[in-house]
């Protein structure tokens, strides 16, 4: 008898392009620069990535004051506030700043609608560092607002000119339904003039979607601290299947999980590598889930250049 077990695995997945930058730029930086780099705060959100840099010399630490003046840091993916991109040139430190593209155009926005005047009310997650990075741009006319709830009782003026920006890595439902609330008590209330939530973040939740009806159990490859891994969870909950799991690795799946189990869904976060899903997928098979499919719901092809001042340091050595 023929087995019906198979896994239908999620396309898109893992890294993005903003991730993929973000590890390269670590990865050159020490090629470049020799041990040790700095790098405040994780990379990117994943124990894995930031274990394989650590062992290549990578030195992550949570605050400037943790670096020795005259060094090299990098700065995450998640980007930072300005007053982080003071405090590096008071240290004397030589920074390469490998925010994504794509938090970095939410901080752009965050100081042009604050330079005319907007109030600017900012949906996403008290404490993730895009937040608090997105936040130093404009504190004194930034109101976070983290879900529907929140914006039911959020206190600001009808009077005052309001925009909503958002965390890139939110799930796009969770995002809309908060804003439904915030337009419907604040009806003057604009949004920003192209969509903040990050096309990886929306490929990753659509491929989930388009699997999650036909599965009983799916598994998201990602960290606990990883936004948009956490909301992948979510969504295929949201979408249909009977249950979802997020681990960081294989070892951590459980036999119980998948008890009668037919069709398991597979996918990983955006910092994800894809030997992890490797991993996972040799693991299903030794359990009798042979079968693969993949579902491909976009095609990705964005690639962002490396920062500047890295591409600058690159071209002299070439020299």
């Amino acid at each position: 008898m023929v087995s019906a077990k198979k896994v239908l695995l999620a396309a898109p997945r893992g890294y993005c392009a903003g991730v993929d930058r973000a590890v390269v730029t670590v990865e050159k930086s020490l090629e470049l620069y020799g041990s040790p780099v700095y790098v405040r705060k994780q990379i990117v959100h994943n124990k894995y990535v930031v274990s394989a840099l650590e062992d290549r010399g990578a030195i992550f630490v949570d605050e400037l004051e943790e670096v020795p003046e005259g060094s090299i840091v990098v700065f995450s993916a998640h980007g930072v506030a300005p007053a982080v991109h003071d405090e590096a040139e008071e240290r004397g430190l030589r920074t390469i700043d490998a925010t994504c593209p794509l938090v970095t155009k939410v901080h752009a926005e965050a100081r042009r609608f604050a330079s005319e005047g907007y109030r600017i009310v900012l949906v996403g997650h008290e404490g993730h560092e895009e937040v608090v990075g997105t936040m130093g741009e404009a504190p004194e006319v930034m109101t976070l607002v983290e879900d529907p709830a929140d914006a039911a009782q959020v206190n600001l003026s009808a009077d005052d000119k309001l925009v909503w920006l958002s965390q890139t890595t939110l799930s796009v439902d969770e995002t809309l339904s908060t804003v439904d609330v915030l337009q419907e008590r604040f009806p003057n209330m604009i949004s920003p003039p192209s969509d903040d939530i990050c096309y990886a973040t929306q490929n990753r939740q659509a491929a989930v979607k388009e699997i999650a009806p036909q599965c009983d159990v799916v598994v998201v490859v990602g960290s606990g601290n990883s936004s948009n891994s956490v909301r992948l969870v979510e969504v295929a909950l949201e979408a249909g299947a009977r249950a979802s799991y997020r681990v960081d690795f294989a070892e951590e799946l459980d036999d119980a999980w998948f008890e009668d189990a037919e069709t398991i869904g597979v996918t990983s976060g955006a910092s994800v590598p894809e030997i992890l899903v490797d991993d996972v997928l040799a693991w299903l098979r030794l359990r009798d889930f042979k079968t693969v499919e993949e579902v491909h719901t976009a095609e990705e092809t964005l690639i962002f250049a490396l920062p500047p001042e890295l591409r600058r340091d690159i071209k002299a050595a070439a020299k």
